[in-house]
């Protein structure tokens, strides 16, 4: 941080303004001249809160993109439809069960062995030849969503949320403050912030997996170099389809999540597939911490904008991916 600020002081003075002004904004009471100018803080609230939670299923979604495309070099293009079939699958078992965390178990087991099956069958078959990794996915995608919209149909589907989870939870922000002097707090749904949370202790986990664990090590050499790691006794391929599996599941889980707080129906597959190369490109190739923040900037982007600007929102996204590669192509957190 000292090294950015020395090197970039325009930048970092730029950033602490922004910060400052964001946390006014989130924190303070706002006056009647500012209410009028961008509304009520409690919609201004409630859109960063679940652009931040937003945030978190993207990141979900992301964090497995960033293993199999970022780090493993891997063009997975079918990486949207592992997402949707995961919301399936944990629809199903919920239905079935009535358990809300066994629709996530079944939905990463059985979408991380989809993930198995086409790390062995495709791509390890074409290992380093990128055009025709893109025109497989591509094609298993549409087949994929053929199958699923055969077996599913094109409805809506909603998992139930827990009854622990259901209803609101008064959050320490203050939304307004009534005549008499007493202070109004955001509600906001338990569900929401729950899945944030497990989304952020998978975000360290995984981390500390890639940076500070012997197999992620063995994963980061194998990308560099996997020849000379397949010469030391390494099985370097059994690696890689370990990771893979870890990519695809979390893609599951990210399914079944997006599947209790929105819904799922044939599309969301490259709904989010863009979504994940996009946060991707921002937060910068095989870096967990840059999905993260890419994951935050892109949720937040589509939350405010639907809400002050609904026109131009998906437009707001995109800009931001367009300045950050004309400013810094490689990603803001981009992996060394």
């Amino acid at each position: 941080m000292t090294k950015f600020v020395e090197r970039h002081p325009l930048w970092a003075f730029i950033i602490l303004i922004a910060v400052a002004a964001a946390l006014w904004l989130i924190f303070a009471t706002w006056p009647q001249g500012l209410e009028d100018v961008f509304g009520r803080k409690k919609v201004f609230l409630s859109a960063v809160f679940n652009g931040i939670t937003l945030g978190g299923l993207y990141f979900l979604v992301a964090s497995g993109f960033t293993l199999i495309f970022g780090l493993m070099r891997n063009v997975n293009l079918a990486h949207g439809s592992l997402y949707l079939f995961g919301g399936y699958i944990g629809y199903a078992v919920s239905v079935a069960t009535g358990s809300w965390l066994l629709s996530f178990v079944a939905a990463f087991i059985v979408v991380a062995l989809v993930g198995v099956a086409m790390q062995f069958l495709v791509f390890r078959r074409i290992e380093g030849q990128d055009l025709r990794q893109t025109m497989v996915t591509i094609g298993l995608s549409i087949v994929f969503a053929d199958l699923m919209l055969w077996a599913f149909g094109g409805d809506f589907y909603q998992i139930q949320t827990p009854r622990a989870l259901v209803g609101p939870i008064e959050l320490p922000f203050v939304t307004a403050v009534k005549s008499s002097g007493e202070a109004v707090y955001l509600q906001y749904p338990m569900v929401r912030l729950v899945i944030f949370a497990a989304a952020v202790v998978i975000g360290v986990a995984m981390w500390l997996a890639l940076n500070r664990t012997r197999v992620g090590m063995i994963v980061r050499a194998g990308v560099n170099d996997r020849d000379i790691l397949a010469a030391m006794g390494v099985r370097i391929q059994l690696v890689f389809v370990l990771v893979f599996a870890l990519g695809a599941g979390l893609a599951g889980i990210a399914g079944v999540v997006g599947a209790t707080f929105q819904s799922i129906s044939p599309g969301e597959d490259i709904r989010f597939l863009l979504a994940s190369l996009v946060v991707v490109i921002i937060g910068g190739m095989g870096s967990i911490p840059g999905a993260a923040l890419g994951a935050l900037i892109v949720g937040l982007a589509e939350q405010l904008g639907s809400v002050y600007i609904p026109t131009y929102a998906i437009v707001v996204t995109f800009l931001i991916m367009v300045l950050v590669l004309a400013v810094r192509p490689q990603g803001l957190l981009a992996g060394r």
